[in-house]
């Protein structure tokens, strides 16, 4: 009997992978270890492994396909063999097993408390029609691309990318009829727009030139969005939409972060026995945020929905930048681990993130994020939250700052430069207003200008 391989559920948050590439063709043969396919999903890529002996009979997705956890994406068995009835059947049973752990793994008491549950003319998964009702989306004719033409939760926020954000009064009106774009604040459709059933995308407009109207000769390269570049492009969107963002930029001496780093690198021997000869300055400032943090809790915190959750302990989000994209994965636990812990947990995470390894676990339920770009001279930025976070950590680049003469230095009225590094911190204004956001800047700052005194305490 044929072997239907099916794509297999990374985590139990993930509902669809996208192929990436096929490692084989229809004919070849191949061993149970052999990997035929490569996946990602919106934190990490895969490899697919065969499963079986056998010959590739079928190949049922392309790349760049988007398909359901569970669904037959390919046919290994003899040659000759017939395989349809097989695939028919096992896609059915596997639709059926989707829809069980769907509805296992989502929590009933997540079902939006704004508006009952509705039933749908076409199934739909629980987290996909909790999404919906959250934000009065119509979701009956929506296509489905789960088991069955079911319509998950991708199905659902693909819906709302294409469509205006709603006020609160908007969705308070319920699921109905929304127009292309509103009157108020950044577009947002209003409970009036609604009502009158205005739609100002009807409305013509004139054209705007493009480069290759006015230059028709010129050679333009077109690249679709796609893969993990469309997943960043769509989280970033949805962290941009529902969430009121605002920065903070400072800096703070970087004098003892210097003096400790070329210290490490003197210590030879000693330094590599206590696992600090490959410290950085941003394993530095990871282990300054990770002991400031709990004295502020209301930063380590989620937004989700009305509720503010906060979090005994750190999981430090790090940004990575890879050659598929910015990945994050989390040091878990990082305010009860030491500087060389922290450290090399850090490296770890970075390693597996450039080389594709890093498992699911290790990409999810950071509750604060740092970013770096010091290293490419960025001296200020504005970091986009990891949503649902309520803040994230960018980290600049170190520069000289004038600093005014103490007494005793000579004339008072002097300056002298000392290096300093900077911040810019961007929180959730929904969540955290900004003067107890400043505090926590300003001691973290104290606590990277006197590093060694934190370091000292443990």
């Amino acid at each position: 009997m044929a072997h239907i391989l099916i794509m297999p559920r990374q985590g139990n948050t993930v509902e669809s992978c996208i192929i990436t590439d096929w490692k084989v063709k229809e004919g070849d043969a191949v061993t149970p270890e052999t990997t035929v396919c490569e996946v990602e999903t919106d934190k990490a890529s895969f490899e697919v492994p065969a499963g079986a002996a056998g010959t590739v009979l079928k190949i049922l997705y392309g790349s760049g396909d988007d398909v359901p956890v569970l669904q037959p994406i390919a046919v290994i068995g003899a040659a000759g063999e017939d395989w349809q009835e097989q695939v028919t059947k096992e896609s059915s049973h596997e639709g059926t097993k989707a829809q069980r752990l769907d509805k296992d793994n989502t929590p009933s008491s997540s079902l939006s408390a704004s508006a009952p549950p509705r039933e749908a003319s076409s199934g739909i998964s629980p987290r996909a029609r909790n999404l919906a009702d959250k934000e009065a989306l119509l979701f009956d004719e929506l296509p489905g691309t789960g088991p069955g033409g079911r319509i998950i939760e991708r199905d659902v926020a693909a819906a709302l990318e294409n469509r205006p954000p709603l006020t609160a009064a908007a969705k308070a009106a319920g699921p109905g009829a929304v127009p292309a774009t509103g009157t108020g604040l950044g577009g947002r459709v209003t409970s009036a727009d609604r009502a009158a059933g205005a739609d100002l995308a009807s409305r013509p407009a004139s054209p705007l030139p493009t480069p290759h109207s006015l230059f028709p000769t010129e050679k333009i390269t077109e690249t679709p969005v796609k893969g993990i570049r469309k997943i960043i492009a769509d989280r970033m969107f949805r962290s941009l939409a529902e969430s009121a963002q605002f920065t903070l930029n400072s800096s703070a001496p970087a004098v003892k972060l210097q003096e400790f780093r070329s210290g490490v690198k003197t210590q030879g021997d000693l330094a590599e026995e206590l696992g600090l000869s490959k410290i950085t300055i941003n394993d530095l400032v990871l282990f300054a945020v990770s002991r400031t943090l709990p004295r502020f809790p209301y930063m380590n915190a989620h937004k989700d929905g009305d509720l503010i959750k906060t979090f005994e302990r750190v999981h430090l989000g790090v940004a990575v930048d890879t050659p598929r994209g910015l990945m994050v994965p989390v040091i878990r636990n990082a305010n009860l681990l030491s500087l060389a812990q922290i450290s090399s947990e850090a490296k770890r995470l970075a390693s597996s993130c450039q080389n594709n390894s890093a498992n699911p676990d290790d990409l999810s339920g950071s509750t604060f994020t740092v970013t770096s770009l010091g290293s490419l001279g960025i001296t200020s930025f504005t970091p986009v939250l990891n949503y649902p976070e309520i803040a994230i950590l960018g980290v600049c680049g170190i520069e000289l700052k004038p600093v005014a003469l103490s007494q005793g230095e000579g004339n008072t009225c002097g300056a002298r430069f000392e290096p300093h590094i900077g911040f810019s911190l961007t929180i959730n204004h929904q969540a955290v207003d900004g003067a107890p956001a400043a505090r926590f800047l300003r001691a973290l700052g104290d606590a990277v200008a006197h590093i060694d005194l934190l370091l000292a305490a443990g």
